[in-house]
């Protein structure tokens, strides 16, 4: 038996469609994993969207809430992350403490034999065992996500997506009569969803102003702290024009966590925006630990063409990476995961970048 993760969107929807068509018997998993405690949140509807597609498709549907664990082992780890100064990817953590942690635990405890999941990703089986590759729809590709995985967690997976375009899967969706086949795609942080970010973290992140300072110490103004900004922003600095300076944008260079500054330059390409070699933590494989330096592909963010790039493992299990092109705003707390060709060799939170 086959268990789909339903969101209540299209893509998961049809996962679960396409597994009934090719004979599978399939189950649905509901997760509630945040409070439903403002207007942003939108567990009611999506849960009353996947009641609905399970109920035209024929099969069951189980709720389960994992309210407690996601806190615990997610948004914790987010919360430490912006109160350090970085700026995390919780959806990737999410996917492995989660998605396929304590939901992959319950599927096994309902009788399922695998997960199944509306990702866009390809899972393969290799000659060494089972691989992660990018999904057909290089678009809407979400290996970047999966990168974490356990390998046991990888093998217990079904992504029934990873051959179709997004396209195709809303296709599928009207002509079987699912109801939510023109439901909108959901673009916020991993189950809580779209909302005003600046105001939702400062619920639980304090303010803490401090400078905002040229490269060279001129003072421009006053932050609200560092945890609410991310290199290479644009926007919301609150600067705007400042005698001596051209009328040109500023742009978030420098997090200085010793003197709580923030620095900040003008032009898209400045030098302090760029780097060239990337040190990360330690290395998560889903090959086999290589000991040597060799060449790979590397996204140093979600949406990122791969990026040409040398991989030099350490012996604490940290690598360094050193990009043939210099590289625009890298950001401590995001991810590096790295390719050979569609292949995802694995990934590790980027520590810090030199130019």
């Amino acid at each position: 038996m086959i268990v789909v993760g339903l969101s209540g969107g299209v893509d998961s929807a049809v996962a679960a469609l396409l597994l009934r068509q090719q004979g599978h018997e399939v189950q649905g998993l509901f997760m509630a994993n945040w409070s439903e405690d403002d207007s942003y949140c939108t567990i009611s509807t999506d849960h009353q969207d996947a009641r609905a597609v399970c109920r035209e498709l024929g099969i069951p549907l189980h709720r389960v809430d994992f309210t407690d664990e996601y806190r615990q082992r997610v948004f914790a780890y987010f919360l430490t992350e912006y109160r350090a100064g970085r700026t995390p990817n919780p959806d990737i953590l999410c996917n492995r403490e989660i998605k396929f942690g304590v939901c992959l635990a319950h599927v096994r405890r309902l009788g399922g034999d695998r997960f199944a999941t509306g990702h866009y990703a390809r899972r393969r089986e290799g000659g060494a065992g089972v691989e992660l590759h990018k999904a057909r729809d290089l678009a809407k590709d979400q290996s970047y996500f999966l990168h974490a995985l356990e390998r046991p967690q990888l093998e217990a997976a079904l992504f029934p997506l990873g051959e179709l375009l997004k396209i195709e899967v809303r296709e599928r969706a009207r002509a079987a009569g699912l109801p939510v086949h023109d439901k909108p795609d959901s673009t916020g942080i991993c189950f809580i969803g779209e909302r005003p970010f600046r105001e939702f973290l400062g619920q639980y992140v304090a303010d803490r102003p401090g400078p905002i300072e040229t490269p060279e110490g001129e003072r421009l103004g006053t932050h609200h702290g560092l945890a609410f900004y991310t290199l290479g922003q644009r926007g919301g600095l609150e600067i705007g024009g400042r005698a001596g300076h051209a009328e040109a944008a500023w742009y978030v260079a420098r997090k200085m966590l010793e003197r709580n500054a923030l620095i900040v330059v003008q032009g898209h390409a400045h030098p302090l925006l760029l780097s060239s070699r990337v040190t990360t933590g330690v290395a998560h494989w889903l090959i086999d630990a290589p000991t040597t330096a060799f060449k790979a592909g590397v996204k140093l963010r979600y949406r990122q063409a791969d990026q040409d790039c040398e991989v030099l493992p350490l012996a604490d299990g940290r690598l360094q990476l050193r990009c043939k092109e210099p590289q625009r705003a890298v950001t401590p707390g995001q991810f590096a995961v790295l390719y050979d060709g569609t292949r995802c060799l694995g990934g590790a939170v980027i520590e810090a970048a030199d130019h």
